[in-house]
């Protein structure tokens, strides 16, 4: 019992501390017998027990427990601001036990036009058939979310699905009124904080519900674990999405649980040279020769910048580039780069280049949520500012 309130006590305090320090220190204790300062890596399929259902600390099996996993799952909790957190191998498998969790045939989600490719290939073309219908809206236009949300017919709206940013075309949604908007029809409001992540953007503090991740990115950091979360505060909801994880069995690994645990540690530190690198590129792009539009939050000009600036910290490190000339200029400057590898994904600390009409949002050509042709994704890394700049130039120089 003395050990048990020692623990919450300080887990009490450490939920209070700043970013950066929950990010070392949450779920991080160190391990008793020995005083590691790193918690072991748990691989144990099974667990013994002291009787039968005589659990020690609740563990019983590795698909419904493991202490690694848990560990990971306090620390995702305590820097979203959330009550309860839940880790998966994968950010689309994260969606999907959400979705099969909160939503039932003849239920509507509501989701941004540009939506990430797998996401909308996720609702529209594995739950679609189950009877999961969809309504993709611009999600930066209130007035039209409003309409989509609460339109009739024989489907109800049960979830209102934003990314903000968007991927990849950048768009800022405002995460407070689309909450009011969705709270007002009875729907729930779910946020993609990919992009963003939770050094950036707290979506639960803005009126979000439910908060969903591809660890993989950001979070993980390191281009070398693939991952995803979902993080509620409303223990009924936690309820509901903790039994499909558990019933389901799509959970994170011990070992890829570590290794997000690990690169979630420096996240702050990381998100501030991402912003700062990406503020820098952006600002050299604007006006060259062959650029048509550069997308990119911490732009003044940017649609969304002042709403951006009221519910993010910094801007990020993802930006999007459309070429004057077209298609042609767009692939040749993504086959020409030496630093910004072509390549899926995002959100590592090297820099990648990504054409998604082709790659990340193959799966939406030919629907509303296509992606312009003249357009590609950076991520842009850690790497020195300059010399990222001197890789573009001397792609874009080949026009």
């Amino acid at each position: 019992m003395g050990e048990r309130s020692e623990h919450n006590q300080q887990s009490g305090q450490i939920q209070r501390a700043g970013f950066n320090t929950r990010a070392v220190h949450a779920g991080q204790e160190f391990e008793p017998r020995t005083g590691a300062v790193v918690p072991p890596l748990h691989f144990s399929s099974t667990y013994a027990q002291d009787g039968i259902g005589g659990l020690r600390s609740g563990y019983e099996y590795g698909r419904g427990g493991n202490p690694t996993r848990d560990a990971l799952q306090e620390q995702l909790a305590a820097l979203e601001g959330g009550n309860h957190a839940y880790s998966f191998g994968s950010g689309l498998a994260a969606e999907d036990a959400l979705i099969r969790a909160l939503c039932s045939p003849g239920d509507r989600i509501v989701l941004g036009n540009d939506a990430y490719g797998g996401t909308y290939r996720l609702i529209s073309r594995v739950l679609g058939p189950w009877g999961i219908a969809n309504r993709p809206v611009d999600m930066s236009d209130l007035d039209r979310v409003r309409a989509a949300v609460s339109a009739g017919g024989t489907d109800e709206t049960r979830l209102v699905w934003v990314e903000t940013p968007s991927n990849p075309m950048m768009k800022i949604s405002d995460i407070t009124a689309i909450a009011d908007i969705a709270h007002d029809a009875g729907a729930l409001l779910v946020v993609d904080n990919t992009f963003a992540s939770p050094y950036l953007q707290n979506p639960l503090a803005l009126g979000a519900d439910i908060v969903v991740h591809s660890t993989t990115k950001y979070i993980g950091g390191h281009s070398d674990v693939v991952g995803g979360a979902v993080v509620v505060n409303d223990d009924e909801l936690a309820e509901k999405v903790g039994f499909v994880q558990f019933a389901v069995g799509a959970v994170s690994g011990p070992m890829d649980a570590f290794l997000t645990t690990r690169g979630l540690k420096t996240l702050g530190v990381r998100m501030e040279r991402h912003s700062e690198n990406a503020q820098k590129i952006a600002e050299w792009l604007v006006g060259r020769p062959g650029i048509e539009k550069v997308l990119y939050p911490g732009l003044p000009d940017h649609p969304g910048h002042g709403l951006a600036a009221k519910q993010m910290r910094r801007f990020g490190g993802m930006i999007s580039v459309q070429f004057s000339g077209g298609e042609e200029a767009a692939r040749k400057v993504a086959e020409s780069t030496r630093l910004f590898t072509l390549a899926e994904s995002l959100g590592g600390i090297e820099s990648l280049m990504n054409y998604p009409s082709e790659m990340t949002h193959a799966s939406v050509k030919g629907t509303e949520l296509a992606v312009p042709v003249n357009l590609l994704r950076l991520s842009v890394g850690i790497e020195d500012a300059d010399d990222l700049i001197a890789d573009l130039d001397a792609a874009i120089a080949r026009l």
